[in-house]
């Protein structure tokens, strides 16, 4: 108790040092900037995972060829989710005379799980959270263009007479797979025993929608697994929508490099904070070891100090990051049209462990000099404790950030990576930094030149005193380095992955598919669509084929054990040819076809293939695969491996034969091209003109992708604020805790004749020098650390950012060299003695 005691008394006579208020804001900042971060990328991930779920119709989609059984349904429902039963078949519908091929979308009372549907009754689009009450139909404009009908006219389905009660603008879970290509009829499930349509062996799809909280869809993980196994298809929202996927998982990363950025340059300034800390309790140490106080006492003693600090800086800091996250949402309330889930406990509790491990790691080996100061200081005060080595500070500090860096990142390997790569970046940062120090000093010394009281003459000064407090000036020029690049690259990631999604979707991306196009309609095709768009894919030859063997065995049995009944070996694939690479593919292994040796008739066809699915299949350069084209056996040979861009909007293709193999089978043309506004007429023609070409408008799908990414931009813009403060409080540690040396040096100066402008100079010029060393390292340590990131983390291409090399050395001068001069205008005003004093301030 009289440690608690004294602890407190200690504490509250502290606050009143620089120090020590530089350790709460450091620490208050790491809780905020943690926990903001992490209450606002909880929130928004969960709200976001959730909007994107409705491209798809729910957080979980069951699907397969028999109805789902009521037990399975009993259990999904039992655990929290809601459900949504569909039915997805294509059938004719008639009206009069005229006949049509149509996908029915068969929908129940529970339709749809997420968004609403955009539908015309006759009184203008509406928005509804339903779909079509039994006895009617909504059918898409196309469908009512082909059969000329309109709200209130009947069509025929199967065995049932249906009246059409709207026309369809929009789904909100509209699929872009080609299934969905035909022209889309929506219609009741109780509707659907009058068709007659369900017969046996009739081609129908099943689906189960499921929608609930992220723990009820963890809870049936056990559930879903045994259901892959069994065939049925398990989609999500990142397995499903890889261009969702990428974006939010992108996104999270980035949120977190934030995160982690902000909680790194708090450390860094807990420690600068800490050293200071740690000289000026020397004597207060010393004393109490002459009344008696043992090393252990010592050791509570300051560290009971410092748990009351952290314990103050987390509660206020946690404050802060509710409040923050509070007020960014405020913000983007006009930007966010989604509702987002409420703030769970897990990022405050993280936030507070954050703040204590920074304190454990970043100031507890310099805590180690207090406990091992001798009695002695007292008399003699030039003997202080062996100072804690510099490596050890910066080996612990690295050990607890790489751990915090595991936790948040949840990749062991990364963090280890990134952990060692860190060790190898200060040591050559520290070496780097010696020999730019010297050469920097060297060169302002030669370039000096007469005048003791020039702007020139300033400028050696302030180099020399550098130069004589070398160990201190590297460890600033650490610690302002780190803080610079960190900066910088929380900048250059925000930057790229911007640059990223907007090239993602250009404004002319293709908003129009178009399949089934004949060989003899595909010039006249071709030379409409050219005519209204300036932006067209290829048109690319479509064959269906099904995978059937893998070098002689077959695909079943040959595929790695948790592929085996993979949808992609139960379905045909859609296979073309082409003599060149398409538009938005990449060679990544082999070479493309020889034309000569693709003309052989001898030995397997020469074929491409994705480097996904064969990854998925065990499949590598040189694997001959069997391919099954209308009853007959085609063999191809993988020669090269493509990445796709399958984020484009463009046709892309899994498996791709030479010209003149595939020819002769079955086949049409698959396209896709942008119309603007001004020209959407030009989809009643192309309807007229090619009556069995299917148009997929994907133009809703695009809308919202570009609305998810707009506002994954707008929170990536944000947190750069906290990283900005986590910087400024590192530069306010390091300078307050050379407060004191420089007030001595000031002293000094003044007691042999200098003036108050030449002081100001002096301490300008070598604040600006430790600015543009720093500088120059932090863009060295940036460039290397965006690169590993760039390849590791994010699966961007690395690039050199050229600006960054002009940026931070003069940003860094300019920056450091005024927040410096500012900090110590209240030293160079202090009378000399006043100022000695300081070196002794206990």
């Amino acid at each position: 108790m009289k440690a608690v005691s004294l602890s407190l008394k200690g504490l509250r006579r502290d606050l009143r040092a620089a120090d020590v208020r530089a350790l709460f804001v450091a620490l208050a900042l790491a809780v905020a900037a943690s926990t903001m971060i992490g209450f606002f990328l909880d929130r928004l991930d969960r709200g976001l995972t959730r909007q994107a779920g409705q491209l798809m119709g729910g957080d979980l989609v069951l699907e397969q060829d028999e109805p789902f059984s009521t037990a399975l349904r009993e259990s999904l429902r039992e655990a929290g989710l809601t459900l949504s039963q569909q039915v997805d078949l294509v059938s004719m519908v008639s009206h009069a005379e005229a006949f049509q091929l149509a996908s029915l979308k068969v929908v129940d009372d529970a339709y749809p799980l997420y968004g609403q549907v955009r539908v015309d009754r006759g009184e203008g689009i509406e928005a509804l959270a339903h779909g079509p009450a039994p006895g009617g139909v909504w059918v898409a404009p196309r469908l009512a263009r082909l059969l000329d009908i309109g709200i209130g006219d009947t069509v025929r389905i199967g065995q049932a007479t249906l009246a059409v009660s709207g026309l369809i603008d929009r789904e909100p879970d509209q699929s872009a797979g080609f299934s969905a290509f035909s022209p889309r009829v929506m219609m009741h499930r109780d509707d659907l025993a009058g068709t007659d349509l369900v017969q046996p062996g009739s081609r129908l799809e099943y689906e189960l929608l499921a929608k609930g909280a992220p723990s009820a869809v963890a809870s049936v993980q056990g559930r879903l697994d045994t259901l892959r196994d069994n065939g049925v298809e398990v989609r999500d929202v990142r397995e499903d929508r890889p261009r969702l996927g990428g974006a939010l998982d992108r996104a999270q990363r980035y949120l977190s490099l934030a995160g982690l950025a902000a909680v790194l340059l708090a450390g860094v300034a807990v420690a600068m904070a800490t050293r200071r800390y740690v000289d000026r309790h020397l004597d207060t140490a010393a004393l109490l070891r002459c009344f008696g106080a043992s090393q252990r006492q010592l050791s509570t003693l300051f560290a009971l100090q410092l748990m009351w600090l952290a314990v103050a800086a987390s509660a206020v800091g946690a404050l802060l990051g509710l409040v923050g996250q509070a007020g960014l949402l405020a913000i983007l309330t006009r930007f966010l049209p989604l509702e987002l889930p409420p703030p769970g406990p897990l990022p405050l509790l993280m936030g507070v462990f954050t703040a204590l491990a920074i304190l454990v790691g970043f100031a507890g080996p310099m805590l180690l000099r207090l406990k091992r100061v001798s009695a002695l200081k007292v008399l003699r005060r030039e003997l202080d404790p062996v100072p804690a080595s510099g490596w050890v500070v910066i080996g612990v500090a690295s050990l607890v950030f790489g751990g915090l860096l595991w936790l948040y990142s949840g990749d062991f390997m990364l963090s280890l990576g990134l952990l060692v790569g860190g060790e190898l970046a200060l040591a050559l940062l520290w070496g780097l930094g010696h020999a730019l120090l010297s050469a920097l000093l060297w060169l302002v010394g030669g370039a000096a030149g007469g005048g003791r009281h020039g702007v020139r003459h300033a400028w050696r000064l302030g180099a020399r005193q550098l130069a004589r407090r070398r160990h201190a000036s590297l460890g600033q020029l650490l610690a302002f380095s780190v803080t610079f690049a960190a900066m910088a690259i929380i900048a250059l990631v925000r930057g790229d992955l911007l640059t990223a999604w907007e090239a993602q979707l250009p404004e002319d991306t293709p908003n129009y598919f178009a399949i089934n196009i004949q060989p003899g309609e595909r010039d006249g095709f071709r030379a409409i669509v050219d005519e209204a768009s300036d932006t067209r894919s290829d048109l690319y030859p479509i064959v269906r084929g099904r995978l059937v063997a893998i070098d002689g065995e077959s695909a079943d049995a040959a595929v790695p054990v948790d592929e085996q009944g993979a949808n992609v070996l139960s379905r045909e694939l859609n296979l073309t040819w082409r003599e060149t690479l398409p538009e938005g593919n990449r060679l990544v292994a082999g070479e493309w076809f020889d034309p000569a040796s693709a003309a052989s008739d001898a030995g397997p066809v020469p074929i491409s293939m994705e480097e996904g699915l064969a990854e998925r299949l065990g499949v590598s350069l040189g694997t001959v695969l069997s391919f099954d084209i209308g009853g007959e056996r085609i063999e191809g040979r993988v020669t090269s491996l493509r990445a796709l861009d399958w984020e484009s909007f463009r046709p892309n293709f899994f498996v791709i034969f030479p010209p003149g193999r595939l020819e002769t089978f079955s086949h049409s043309f698959i396209t896709a091209f942008h119309l603007p506004d001004e020209r959407q007429a030009t989809v009643g023609e192309l309807v007229s003109r090619f009556p069995g070409v299917s148009l997929l408008n994907v133009e809703a799908i695009l809308e919202q992708v570009r609305e998810l990414l707009g506002q994954v931009t707008r929170a990536v813009e944000l947190v750069l604020v906290f990283v900005l403060l986590a910087g400024i409080s590192v530069l306010y540690a390091a300078l307050t805790a050379s407060r004191p040396m420089r007030a001595h040096e000031s002293a000094l100066l003044r007691v042999f004749g200098a003036g108050d402008r030449l002081i100001s100079r002096i301490q300008g010029a070598e604040f600006a020098l430790l600015g543009i060393a720093s500088g120059v390292l932090g863009a060295l340590l940036a460039e290397a650390a965006a690169l590993g990131v760039y390849l590791l983390w994010f699966d961007l291409p690395p690039r050199l950012h050229w600006p960054l090399w002009v940026v931070l050395p003069v940003g860094g001068g300019v920056s450091i060299g005024v927040i410096g001069h500012l900090l110590t205008r209240r030293v160079r005003r202090q009378a000399p003695m006043e100022s000695l004093r300081l070196l002794g301030e206990t």
